[in-house]
């Protein structure tokens, strides 16, 4: 992200908890069209008169372009918000187009100055942010905004939830989904083996061999989320070491992949591997096909991932599997901060491009999904919160994960935390490689601190990548 100069608190330390409620109906989704909204005969924004139900001046018979990462959540739950949107905005057009691709597909329509007026900038492929955030709108008149209900949208969400997607004094980003990261089995499984999470690595371990005697492997992964372990690796160097750890990975510090508590951890990984209790040829496997083998197959007992990960395999999911997630593991008994700590921050961002054709209608459109009753239809269906409260019954729509969800973030108080760096700077994409090799046990620990440091690094010494100071 583009630092504009200033110090930023990236830190989203918040309370967040479940609060009951009834679920509103989830309307029929009645498809919006698809293709468009790059015509040169495509209407504007301009033109149109502000009020609480216009409140970005959207132009009467509009049309608006959306583009979504279709990952783990989807997109279904836009074209939701569209069908509302149009009844709302009658005339006016709103289309929603999937992609898997976003950084391929849209980042030459931005240097075209064409770009969609709503993306979702998700997914492996994103594009870096630090790299267009001058060529985004500022989303702060979205949160001052009334939503459908007719309250103000700010004050119908979690705290903290503006610090993700903000750079300097412009906020550049709406993160919409609540994402709780977590270590994931299944309840019944472990219930029927007499099993518990672990609470440290070296209680993984023993995990580990005690799955190997049933003919089971502790791990697994897929190949595009190889990466999904350096998530769990800094969540857990993070709890062990505190902000000195998390702030020496936001500051891109020359050592900061050999700081003592990210080396204690990334060992632990190689015993794993070593001992042979992760799941061999996860380079070569489709990361969804490996999760099936997780949970359906029930081929490994736990797998690392954030809280879309119900939703993106409930189809390749067991019967009676029960998933339910547990906080990281910690390295020792005495880490700075608790078990219960948990990583969780607003994730899904959604930006609006300055010079799309129609930006007023990008907006209209993220109003109208931070509504209740879009957000409501969200976490029923997609079985994950969005950023917006009171929106999750306690029964969790009967999903043990959501459930879960709701009792770790109960648990953690205001021990929440996250991390940017990667996301600013767009190094997932890179930082795959390395984590393949060492997952498949083809570089040892030291290889791999030497390689993601050298990633680093190459972020930090270039000077036309603007860096973000963190406090």
């Amino acid at each position: 992200m583009n630092p504009r100069g200033k110090q930023v608190d990236r830190r989203t330390i918040v309370r967040l908890a479940f609060a009951g409620g009834l679920a509103l109906p989830a309307l029929s989704l009645a498809g919006c069209a698809t293709g468009g909204g790059e015509s040169d005969d495509a209407p504007s924004a301009a033109g149109g008169s502000k009020s609480d139900t216009n409140p970005f001046g959207m132009a009467d018979k509009a049309t608006v372009e959306a583009v979504i990462f279709n990952g783990g959540y989807g997109f279904d739950y836009v074209t939701f918000a569209a069908n509302l949107a149009q009844k709302n905005q009658a005339g006016s057009t709103f289309t929603v187009k999937p992609s898997t691709q976003i950084a391929q597909e849209l980042q030459p329509r931005f240097v075209g100055g064409n770009p969609p007026d709503l993306i979702d900038n998700s997914g492996a492929n994103a594009i870096g942010l630090s790299t267009i955030a001058d060529q985004l709108e500022d989303l702060k008149d979205v949160f001052a905004a009334k939503n459908l209900e007719g309250t103000t949208i700010q004050d119908t969400l979690y705290p903290g939830v503006e610090s993700p997607g903000t750079i300097g004094d412009k906020l550049v980003a709406i993160n919409y989904v609540q994402t709780v990261y977590a270590i994931w089995y299944s309840a019944s499984l472990f219930e029927a083996n007499g099993w518990t999470a672990p609470k440290t690595w070296d209680e993984a371990i023993d995990l580990g061999a005690k799955a190997k005697a049933k003919g089971k492997f502790l791990m697994l992964w897929g190949k595009e989320a190889a990466t999904y372990y350096q998530t769990l690796a800094l969540a857990s160097a993070m709890k062990e070491g505190g902000d000195e750890v998390r702030l020496s990975f936001e500051n891109l510090k020359p050592d900061c992949w050999s700081h003592p508590a990210m080396q204690g951890v990334i060992k632990a990984m190689e015993t794993i591997v070593k001992n042979g209790y992760m799941k061999p040829g996860g380079g070569g496997t489709q990361f969804t096909a490996a999760q099936a083998q997780w949970s359906n197959d029930q081929a490994a007992l736990l797998y690392p991932s954030g809280s879309w990960i119900e939703n993106e395999i409930k189809d390749q999911t067991k019967e009676g599997f029960m998933m339910t997630g547990a906080p990281e593991m910690t390295l020792t008994s005495g880490s700075k901060m608790p078990y219960t700590a948990l990583h969780s921050a607003a994730g899904e961002p959604f930006i609006v491009p300055s010079k799309s054709k129609n930006p007023a209608g990008g907006k209209e459109l993220l109003r109208t999904m931070l509504s209740k009753e879009a957000a409501t239809n969200f976490a029923k269906t997609k079985l994950s919160a969005t950023i917006v409260k009171d929106t999750v019954p306690e029964d969790g729509f009967g999903s043990t994960a959501l459930q879960s969800q709701g009792k770790m973030l109960k648990e953690a108080g205001d021990d929440v935390f996250t991390w940017n760096f990667v996301d600013i700077y767009g190094m997932n994409q890179d930082q795959l490689v390395p984590w393949n090799a060492f997952l498949s046990g083809q570089i040892d620990a030291a290889a791999l601190t030497k390689q993601l440091q050298a990633i680093t690094d190459k972020v930090a010494k270039d000077s036309s990548v603007k860096k973000v100071e963190v406090s």
